[in-house]
């Protein structure tokens, strides 16, 4: 009689136990930031919660108010998906005291924005400083009041692709009035190198990071995310480069990765890389949703 040799029970157990550590592992070193900084855009959802509560998240260490969506030809606006304005002026100042680094973001996807001349970006930096950083004048309005982000982030997503530059030089030149710090400048371009509406800001090299967007339909992303990220990074040693990603497929399907493809595909990668940063989350409502970082 021939004897069948079985795995004894408890081997099967350690087995299965080890198998559950280490994916419990893999997602908390994610939600716990392990691959770096995490950013998160926040202001696109009316659902998401408040801006306190996204900075009361330990996965982010940056938040991203999403937009300024008209500038550029004299008339601003502020989007914020029907976010009361009146309370987020607290809440930044509440993200910042517990160390979270906030941004404004400019531009965004459905907006009126674009720079005619070198004097319209002139006058949008300068509009940028008195209304939202720490400068001040007559007739402009700050809509969070007192409160001041820790910088800008440039969401170039239609029109013309001139004078960039020129704003993210007149944005940098305000550091002068910092004895400490100073403005963030941060890109977050398409994910296909280079992105033509930002690479004369970019050029400038007064940016402190690059968040690429592995996302919104660029096939040249799709086919080979690393290979298209690592351009960037090689391009701008001198930004830290973030890996942008969807948090859940419904914000877009075919570009979403989960934690597991996530890592194997790109972050094992990109965290060999000199300059790598950390990681740009879309977006807040999103994250909440699938519980992706949080």
């Amino acid at each position: 009689m021939a004897f069948q040799h079985r795995r004894p029970w408890c081997l099967i157990a350690v087995a299965a136990a080890a198998a559950l550590l280490l994916s419990q592992l893999m997602t908390a070193g994610l939600a716990a930031t392990g691959p770096g900084d995490v950013a998160v855009y926040w202001g696109r959802h009316k659902d998401e919660g408040t801006l306190r509560e996204a900075c009361n998240a330990s996965a982010y260490t940056t938040v991203i108010i999403s937009f300024l969506s008209a500038f550029g030809h004299g008339t601003y606006k502020l989007d914020l998906s029907g976010h009361p304005v009146a309370g987020v002026g607290d809440d930044i100042d509440y993200c910042r005291s517990r160390g979270k680094l906030v941004l404004l973001s400019i531009g965004g996807q459905g907006g009126e924005y674009w720079l005619p001349s070198a004097q319209s970006a002139t006058d949008v930096a300068d509009y940028l400083w008195n209304a939202f950083l720490a400068g001040s004048s007559a007739g402009v309005a700050r809509p969070f009041g007192g409160a001041q982000v820790d910088g800008i982030d440039f969401f170039v997503d239609q029109g013309a692709t001139e004078h960039y530059d020129v704003l993210a030089r007149r944005l940098y030149g305000y550091n002068r009035y910092y004895r400490g710090g100073g403005i963030t400048l941060t890109a977050t371009p398409r994910c296909a190198y280079p992105d033509q509406r930002l690479q004369g800001a970019l050029a400038t090299g007064l940016f402190n990071r690059i968040h690429v967007r592995l996302f919104g339909g660029d096939l040249q992303c799709e086919w080979g995310q690393f290979d298209s990220w690592d351009k960037w990074a090689k391009a701008y040693p001198g930004s830290r480069v973030f890996v942008g990603v969807v948090a859940s497929p419904e914000a877009d399907d075919g570009a979403y990765m989960s934690q597991k493809d996530l890592y194997y595909g790109i972050l094992q990668f990109a965290e060999k890389v000199p300059n790598y940063g950390g990681l740009m989350i879309w977006d807040r409502y999103y994250d909440e949703k699938n519980h992706y970082m949080v």
